[in-house]
């Protein structure tokens, strides 16, 4: 039996005035999601436990089958697992994003949570440069994929309140700086990076070619080591990940999962889509288990970006769910589960905590006419619901 699932990142949504009144999966072309839709088993899964806020380090965990409740440990040492980042017992991590900021009257406003969607080869140069200004033993900056980097702080202190910055775009970012035991250390960083870019050839270099520059860091998704029971011990299969993510690699590494890395993935729309779905083809030769996560959708989503939104899941749809459906017919048996994360409302610009559409499909040829398609309002009305996330691994493992 082989077993994959089709992770559209903040696929989920809600009703549009300029969409009549449908969300965007219910309004996109997305014949191969409908088709699952209709022949499998649909409902609501809550993947965003009560009492966590809903980000897609909780939400992706659960979808790999692993309580939050029980190995949640932060965001960021997940994204150091990814990047083969060591961490000691006392090393607290942090993720790094390239920002830009813009003033506003007596405010500084978070302008771009992603500065442009910057290169990772321009981003690397940034925190290049941040590194040798704060060379020491205490800090240790490590380059990412374009505007995620990391961070560990040696000694560190973790129990602090910090905000993604993707939740506070357009908004003045003084309420939403660092707060707690050592959050003036973590705001000196966030100044002194303001110098170093400004300072630095490619910040006028991106003006004049009419590009967003990055002006700072911002520092946020904190914690320590975490531990993890393999994927293997816990299911009984070998398996494999294929995400442009740090945080998705970084929970494939903790789980003993093996790490395909797709030239052309990007996180985004351009992203390699079909590269993609012919990895997770081959990968199931050799493997159980296929998680294939596609950010696409949410980063269009935390831009505020309809139009983008809609490409990425008619993409989605098109380049992966499709040949997904297809590849897979050649193995005597398959189940496919496809699935957001969790809601990434356009309008919000943000995550939400609420239970998003799955459906399951094993190949079944029997139609059910009472199903629309591969939507919200068609997942609540089956009100099949699981209300603990971790679920959908055994479900998708169990049939």
């Amino acid at each position: 039996m082989k077993h994959i699932v089709l992770l559209g990142d903040g696929m989920s949504d809600e009703k549009l005035p300029q969409l009549g009144n449908k969300t965007p999966l219910q309004a996109a072309n997305t014949p191969n999601m409908d088709f699952m839709a209709r022949r499998g088993k649909l409902g609501t899964a809550r993947t965003v436990p009560p009492g966590f806020s809903p980000g897609s380090d909780v939400a992706n965990l659960s979808v790999f089958g692993y309580n939050p409740q029980t190995c949640y440990s932060g965001r960021s040492p997940l994204e150091a697992a990814s990047m083969g980042v060591e961490l000691a017992p006392d090393d607290v991590a942090f993720r790094v994003n390239l920002v830009n900021l813009s003033p506003r009257g007596n405010r500084m406003i978070m302008q771009d949570y992603s500065a442009g969607h910057i290169s990772t080869e321009e981003g690397g140069e940034l925190i290049e440069a941040l590194k040798a200004e704060t060379a020491g033993d205490e800090f240790q900056f490590h380059p990412g994929v374009g505007y995620r980097h990391l961070l560990v702080w040696r000694g560190g202190k973790v129990d602090l309140i910090t905000v993604p910055p993707h939740d506070i775009t357009g908004k003045d970012i003084l309420p939403h700086l660092p707060q707690g035991e050592g959050a003036k250390r973590l705001i000196e960083l966030m100044n002194t990076s303001q110098m170093v870019f400004f300072n630095h050839p490619q910040y006028r270099k991106r003006v004049d070619a009419g590009k967003v520059p990055a002006n700072s860091i911002w520092l946020w998704g904190q914690g320590k080591r975490p531990t993890m029971v393999p994927f293997r011990q816990k299911f009984g299969l070998t398996g494999a990940v294929i995400s442009a993510v740090d945080l998705i690699r970084g929970i494939g590494v903790c789980a003993g999962l093996e790490i395909i890395k797709v030239p052309g993935a990007t996180g985004y729309i351009d992203t390699n889509y079909r590269g993609k779905a012919e990895a997770a083809l081959d990968a199931l030769e050799r493997h159980d288990f296929v998680y294939l996560h596609v950010e696409a959708p949410d980063e269009a989503s935390h831009s505020g970006n309809l139009e983008h939104k809609m490409k990425a899941i008619e993409d989605f749809d098109a380049q992966i769910v499709g040949p997904i459906l297809e590849g897979v017919k050649k193995f005597d048996s398959y189940r496919v589960l496809c699935t957001p994360d969790h809601p990434t409302p356009v309008a919000r610009m943000t995550h939400t905590s609420d239970p998003v559409p799955f459906v399951l499909y094993s190949g079944e040829n029997q139609e059910n006419p009472a199903v629309a398609g591969y939507d919200e309002d068609s997942a609540k009305a089956t009100s099949l619901e699981l209300k603990e996330g971790f679920r959908l691994m055994e479900m998708l493992l169990q049939g």
